[in-house]
């Protein structure tokens, strides 16, 4: 508004000005970034705990998880499948990310690690030789990048 005089008024000049927009703008675009900033980290330390978790021994027995492969291969059979996923990990437990295995490439089993790496090893020795086979798959892309892979046995 303008006073009586012509002049232009004073009041909330403190409040809206150009330098006050600017300081505002500054301030929400530095509470977006340390947001965005703590989200990444929090991500971060739950990739963390998951690589580790895969990188524990199993608390089954073999022979225990023999008698589970047993019924999940059962009912998939029941069901007409030739095929049933019975592993789904991060991508990041792969020493490669999952590059091998996304790239098709024969020696992908050579990237597990943890559990991944002993569910390879019991298939080789317990259902290899009872003719099942065991194929690796990228299952999503989050951001362009292998995600999860799933391990299935085949018939």
């Amino acid at each position: 508004m303008a006073s009586a005089t012509g002049a232009p008024s004073a009041v909330g000049s403190g409040v809206f000005s150009a330098d006050n927009l600017r300081k505002r703008m500054a301030e929400r675009e530095a509470a977006r970034a340390a947001e965005q900033f703590e989200h990444m980290r929090e991500l971060q330390q739950k990739q963390a705990a998951i690589v580790e978790e895969f990188n524990k021994p199993p608390a089954r027995t073999a022979d225990q998880i023999m008698e589970l492969v047993q019924q999940m291969v059962s009912r998939a059979a029941d069901r007409g499948e030739s095929e049933v996923e019975v592993y789904k990990f991060p991508s990041k437990v792969c020493t490669d990310h999952g590059r091998a295995i996304n790239n098709f490439e024969a020696d992908w089993p050579k990237s597990l690690s943890g559990r991944p790496q002993l569910l390879y090893e019991f298939w080789k020795e317990r259902l290899e030789p009872l003719g099942l086979g065991l194929k690796a798959t990228i299952v999503d892309y989050p951001g362009g990048f292998p995600g999860d892979v799933a391990l299935l046995l085949t018939w």
